[in-house]
């Protein structure tokens, strides 16, 4: 049984939600994170003593040697997340999160670390050839954003190391994230339509017909404690999506659930028909291999955003904090 969890990018979105998890299951956990966006989502565990916190940056082999001292499982969140803060800021990105990744595997892997769980994404797939069709993880990939290929080079370098490694690969593939997280975040598709229509705005949507599918931040979460729960024989050198196929929407679906909840919403259409993403996803191979279901639907982010929202729980939706660029 895997005792002792490191979870990089532990104060952020998931990493956050991840961590309280691994806490509630008995696991004892050490985030490394550099704080970027502070550290309030996790501050109050400092009170709990299966916790610890370093701070450091993945790409200094100092920081990740000293979080690394007596780890079974690495959790590897950590990355300058999105298109956006990715296209913002490109070396940062690329230094971040391809060459930070794989220092921080091959470290774990010679101070004998067990498991290796790297959150990847869905946008790998980018735009599919087949608009009638659902891509899976044995579809070709074709990213289109500097994000998506850095994801893609990680994997390629997790899932090239030797099958003798002590160290075992997971690649998880994450569906589009929304939800309530200790680290609100409102830059998110769902998460922003249900707050600016829950504000009264008119809401402008580019491109409504593009596919996306779309996971909760507590069941992404989830997704990454079954694989470290998992048999390694099971998940080692494996890919996994994850989601749930009844999840695909357009945004233009989304913005239907938004309404039934706010029916007065003011919505303005502008058309877009070049998106350079565009993919239905199946989810059976988790579902099957590791009994993974969604808790939540995107019905369900929308109604807790909106109560967050309705009911003062925080102050201003608008400040900068809660996006990631």
């Amino acid at each position: 049984m895997l005792k002792k969890v490191l979870v990089t990018g532990g104060a952020g979105y998931i990493g956050s939600v991840l961590t309280r998890q691994l806490l509630d299951k008995g696991f004892k956990v050490r985030v490394l994170d550099s704080l970027m966006y502070g550290g309030e989502p996790i501050i109050d565990l400092l009170n709990d003593p299966d916790f610890e916190f370093v701070k450091g940056d993945v790409r200094n082999e100092a920081d990740v040697r000293k979080a690394m001292e007596g780890i079974d499982c690495v959790a590897h969140l950590a990355a300058i997340v999105g298109d956006p803060a990715c296209a913002q800021q490109p070396e940062l990105a690329k230094s971040t999160n391809v060459e930070g990744s794989k220092l921080l595997y091959t470290i774990a892997n010679e101070m004998g670390v067990e498991k290796f769980v790297f959150a990847s994404t869905c946008s790998n797939y980018g735009k599919m050839e087949d608009p009638n069709s659902f891509v899976t993880e044995e579809s070709a990939l074709a990213p289109v954003s500097l994000y998506a290929e850095t994801k893609v080079g990680v994997e390629q370098f997790l899932l090239g190391q030797s099958k003798d490694n002590n160290c075992k690969p997971t690649c998880l593939r994450f569906s589009t994230v929304y939800g309530l997280s200790l680290r609100p975040r409102f830059d998110l598709t769902v998460n922003e339509f249900a707050k600016e229509l829950a504000l009264g705005r008119e809401l402008v949507i580019f491109g409504e017909q593009f596919w996306r599918p779309y996971c909760h931040v507590y069941d992404l979460a989830r997704s990454v404690v079954k694989v470290i729960e998992a048999p390694e024989d099971v998940v080692a050198f494996e890919v996994f999506n994850v989601g749930d196929t009844t999840e695909n929407y357009q945004k233009k679906m989304i913005v239907e659930e938004v309404q039934k909840l706010i029916p007065d919403a003011k919505i303005k259409y502008v058309s877009k028909n070049e998106d350079p993403r565009d993919y239905r996803v199946a989810f059976d191979k988790i579902k099957n291999k590791l009994g993974f279901e969604v808790m939540f639907k995107v019905p369900d982010g929308i109604a807790q955003i909106k109560k967050v929202l309705d009911d003062g729980f925080i102050i201003n939706p608008d400040d900068n904090k809660y996006k990631n660029v």
